[in-house]
C-alpha cells in the first residue's frame, strides 16, 4: 500500500489568502433568486459547475486585536443572546468559551443562559405572537427576501463563522450559506402560497370552510453540524407563517447563530418575533424549559435519537406539536448495473461532506461482489486526493471533526472494523480532531456501524450478492432518514426506492437536500417535515368553520 499523506497542521497560516481547489457546485444569485438552491456537487468536473471562481474562492479573515474573527463586518459577531431585539447575559452573569476545532483556541465567549433566562424569551414570544400573527403577508415576504439578499451580501463573513465554529472547509462552509439564504427565498414565496379548502356539507345551505393559522410560539432547536443551514429551515417558516419562536443554539456554533439574528433584524423582522439564547453548562434546564413551557406550542429539533425522545417525552405534558429530524444510518448501495463513476461520485458526495458530519451522510456503503474491487478502487483513488487540515489553509478540501470526542469515536470505529477484518485502502490517520477520510475494504455484513452511527469520513465497504438480501440488510436499522442506491435498471430504481424503510431516497445521486423539498425521516428517525410547502403547514393549525344560514 502506497505512503499515505500526512494529515497537514492545525494552525491556519494568516499571512496569505488560499485557493480551495475542490469548490461545490453552487448556483449563481439569479438562481437562488429562482428559489433554487445550492447543491454540494463535490469533486465533479469544473465544467459542471456554475461557479464564479473569483467570488467563491477562499476568504482568509484578516484578523486583528480589535477584529478577532477577521469579519469584513465586525458587527456580525454578537456575543449575547438575543431578546426582544436587546443584546441580553445570563441572569447569573455565566458565560462559556468557544473553540476552533481545528486549533482548540478559544474565538469567545457566550452567555450561559440558564432556564429563568429562557422562560423570559419564552415570554416575548408569546406577547410579540398576539399582534404578529396578523401582520401581512406581503410584509413578511419582503423580510424574507431581504433576509436573502443579506446573506449574499455578508456570504463570506458567515462562512467564516461556520469555519472558526464548525471547522468546515471553506468551500463546505460557502456553500452551507447559498443553502441557507435558500431557504429565505423559498418560504418568502410561501407567504402567499398558504391556502385553505371550501367542503361539500351534508346540511342543505351550510358551507364548510378549511382556515390556517399559526400555530404560536415555538421552540427551535438547532444543531452545530449546519449551524446556518438549519436555523434558516426552521426560523424561515416561522416568519413566513406569522408565528414567533425562541431559538437555541448550539453551544458549538453560536456565532453563526447570533449573526444570522443580526441579519434577521436588519431584514426588518421585528423585535420579539425570533428571539435567541445560548446556554452550555445548562443545556438541559433549559431544552426541559423549552419543551415544557405551556406557552410554546410547537417544538422542531434537529439532533440525535436519544436526545429526541427525552425531548418528546418532555413535550409530551403538553401535548406539543413536534418535528424531529433525528439519527440517519444511512444505507447506500452499489448494483452490479451501476455506472460506477456516478456511484463513486455520489458516494463522495453522500459520505464525505461535511468531513462526514451530516444526519444523510451515508454509514453502510453495500456494493455488489462482481464490482466490489473495481468501485473500492476508484473510491480510494479520489479520497487519497483529499486535503485535511484548518477551513481557511490552501486546498483543504475537509476540515477537522468537531471536537475530541467526534475523533475518538472514529478511531473506534476504524478499530473496530479492522479487528473485525477490514483492511484500509485510504486515510486511517489521524492528528487532533483531524482525521483523514478513510475508506475500508472486506468489511463483514455485520459490524458496528449496523447499531452506530460513525459521523466522520469512514466508508466502510461491505460485500452483497442480490438484491432481495442487501434491501433487508439496508432495513435493518431503528433509524430510516435517508437512503441512497445505484443502478442502470428503471425498473430496479422504482423497486427498490420503494422498498428502502427511509424518508428520503437517493437514486443514481448522493445530493437530496432542497429548500423546496420535504425533508424528514421514518422510524426512529423522527417525524415531520422540514423544507418544501410541507415544512410551512408544519407551523400552521388547520380549523374548520362551518357556516349555517340565519332561520
Amino acid at each position: 500500500m502506497r505512503a499515505l499523506a500526512p494529515v497537514t497542521r492545525l494552525v491556519p497560516r494568516v499571512s496569505r489568502a488560499p485557493c480551495v481547489s475542490s469548490v461545490q457546485s453552487v448556483r449563481t444569485l439569479g438562481a437562488l433568486r429562482s428559489l433554487t438552491t445550492a447543491v454540494h456537487r463535490t469533486r465533479l468536473p469544473l465544467s459542471a459547475m456554475t461557479v464564479d471562481a473569483k467570488r467563491y474562492a477562499s476568504q482568509r479573515p484578516n484578523v486583528t486585536k480589535e477584529n478577532a474573527l477577521g469579519l469584513d463586518d465586525p458587527s456580525l459577531v454578537v456575543p449575547h443572546g438575543i431578546v426582544n431585539g436587546k443584546h441580553v447575559d445570563a441572569s447569573d452573569g455565566g458565560r462559556f468559551d468557544v473553540r476552533d476545532p481545528a486549533t482548540g483556541n478559544v474565538i469567545g465567549s457566550m452567555p450561559d443562559m440558564t432556564a429563568q433566562d429562557a422562560a423570559e424569551a419564552v415570554r416575548v414570544a408569546h406577547e410579540t405572537f398576539k399582534t404578529w400573527r396578523n401582520s401581512s403577508i406581503l410584509d413578511r415576504q419582503k423580510m424574507l427576501l431581504r433576509l436573502n439578499d443579506l446573506f449574499i451580501e455578508h456570504a463570506n463573513d458567515i462562512a467564516r463563522l461556520i469555519v472558526w465554529e464548525n471547522g468546515k472547509s471553506w468551500a463546505d462552509a460557502y456553500g452551507e450559506v447559498l443553502y441557507s439564504a435558500s431557504f429565505c427565498a423559498w418560504f418568502a414565496g410561501e407567504c402567499v402560497r398558504q391556502r385553505g379548502d371550501v367542503l361539500a356539507s351534508a346540511i342543505p345551505g351550510q358551507r364548510n370552510l378549511v382556515i390556517k393559522q399559526p400555530i404560536g410560539v415555538c421552540s427551535l432547536l438547532v444543531p452545530w453540524n449546519f449551524p446556518a443551514g438549519m436555523i434558516t429551515r426552521k426560523a424561515a417558516p416561522v416568519i413566513a407563517t406569522g408565528c414567533t419562536a425562541v431559538v437555541k443554539a448550539d453551544p458549538n456554533t453560536p456565532f453563526t447563530n447570533q449573526a444570522i439574528m443580526e441579519l434577521m433584524r436588519r431584514a426588518g423582522v421585528p423585535d420579539g418575533v425570533i428571539n435567541s439564547i445560548t446556554t452550555d453548562k445548562n443545556l438541559q434546564e433549559v431544552g426541559k424549559e423549552l419543551t415544557t413551557n405551556p406557552l410554546i406550542k410547537k417544538v422542531s429539533f434537529t439532533g440525535s435519537t436519544r436526545v429526541g425522545k427525552i425531548l418528546a417525552a418532555q413535550a409530551a405534558g403538553t401535548l406539543k406539536k413536534l418535528s424531529l429530524e433525528l439519527g440517519g444510518n444511512a444505507p447506500l448501495i452499489v448494483f452490479d448495473d451501476a455506472d460506477i463513476p456516478t456511484a463513486v461520485a455520489g458516494t463522495i458526495a453522500s459520505k464525505f461532506r461535511g468531513s462526514g458530519q451530516t444526519c444523510v451522510c451515508a454509514n453502510r456503503i453495500y456494493v455488489h461482489e462482481s464490482i466490489y474491487d473495481t468501485f473500492a478502487k476508484q473510491l480510494a483513488e479520489k479520497v487519497n486526493k483529499f486535503k485535511v487540515g484548518p477551513g481557511f489553509d490552501d486546498g483543504v478540501t475537509h476540515g477537522p471533526l468537531i471536537n475530541a470526542a467526534a475523533a475518538d469515536k472514529w478511531q473506534s470505529h476504524v478499530d473496530a472494523l479492522v479487528k473485525a477484518g477490514g483492511r484500509v485502502i485510504a486515510g486511517g490517520k489521524r492528528e487532533g480532531n483531524a482525521v483523514q477520510p478513510t475508506v475500508i475494504v472486506d468489511v463483514p455484513t455485520e459490524c458496528i456501524l449496523d447499531e452506530e452511527e460513525t459521523f466522520s469520513p469512514l466508508a466502510a465497504l461491505i460485500k452483497f450478492r442480490d438484491e432481495a438480501h442487501v434491501v433487508e440488510m439496508a432495513n435493518r436499522a431503528d433509524v430510516g432518514l435517508a437512503g441512497y442506491f445505484f443502478s442502470r435498471d428503471a425498473d430496479r430504481i422504482f423497486r427498490v426506492a420503494e422498498a428502502l424503510e427511509v424518508g428520503m431516497v437517493g437514486a443514481n445521486t448522493g445530493a437530496i437536500s432542497q429548500a423546496f423539498i420535504p425533508f424528514g425521516g421514518v422510524k426512529q428517525s423522527g417525524y415531520g417535515k422540514e423544507g418544501g410547502y410541507e415544512g410551512t403547514d408544519e407551523f400552521l393549525n388547520k380549523k374548520l368553520v362551518a357556516i349555517g344560514k340565519n332561520l
